[in-house]
């Protein structure tokens, strides 16, 4: 009698540990009867994508400034020349050939190229060209050329009446002179700056103590200016 009474106890406590297991780990089903199921799962994704959602939708903007030493200038003229001593700008067969007094006259054309923000532009003054060999090291000639730059968003004439129709912005010594102002450039080349260079040697030039003015006879000097231009 005894046996068997534990016997009955041993089986529940089986059934009790069972029921306790199945409650713990799931649902009910039905009465009382308990089962595990499994977790839906999901997950969304985004991109920065353009309007189209075909492409990246983050990007730099492109600042270029072209340059054009033609005159007249054609649109397939314009180019590009970042370093010293850049694109050359003709003053002409008589800027070969100046005596005291002489005035030359030379074109550079600015604008931003196809796609590029809006900036502005400032000359600095000139530097002696890389590369361009010339007959006095001591740069005397450069040293005493005087130089004045006008400058016209319209105007595309370069000779003595461009300073009465543009703005001048630069006048002075050749070796120290930039310009005293920068000029905008609108976005995706919408304007044209168009400088006029003018070159004088004149009649009373300074030089250095002592030299004599034909001591710049049969001399060559070769500057180069920069624009340096910045976005915005």
């Amino acid at each position: 009698m005894t046996g068997r009474r534990t016997a009955k106890v041993s089986r529940g406590t089986r059934r009790s540990s069972k029921l306790k297991a199945m409650l713990a780990g799931g649902a009910v089903l039905g009465l009382g009867a308990t089962v595990t199921l499994a977790a839906w799962t999901d997950t969304e994704w985004v991109f920065a994508g353009n309007a189209a959602g075909n492409g990246p939708g983050l990007g730099t903007s492109v600042f270029e400034v072209e340059q054009n030493v033609t005159n007249p200038y054609t649109e397939a003229s314009f180019v590009q020349n970042e370093t010293n001593p850049g694109g050359a700008v003709q003053f002409g067969v008589s800027a070969l050939t100046l005596t005291p007094g002489d005035a030359v006259y030379a074109p550079v054309a600015l604008r931003t190229v196809t796609g590029s923000i809006a900036g502005t532009v400032t000359l600095q003054p000139a530097v002696p060209a890389t590369g361009i060999t010339v007959t006095d090291a001591n740069q005397a000639l450069f040293n005493a050329l005087t130089v004045r730059v006008a400058v016209s968003a319209t105007t595309t004439t370069c000779n003595a009446a461009a300073f009465t129709a543009g703005t001048i912005i630069a006048n002075g010594p050749l070796a120290t002179t930039g310009a005293s102002a920068g000029q905008a450039l609108s976005a995706a080349g919408g304007n044209v700056q168009h400088y006029c260079f003018e070159i004088t040697l004149p009649a009373n030039p300074t030089l250095p103590n002592g030299t004599a003015l034909s001591a710049l006879q049969g001399r060559t000097a070769a500057p180069a200016w920069n624009f340096s231009a910045v976005s915005g």
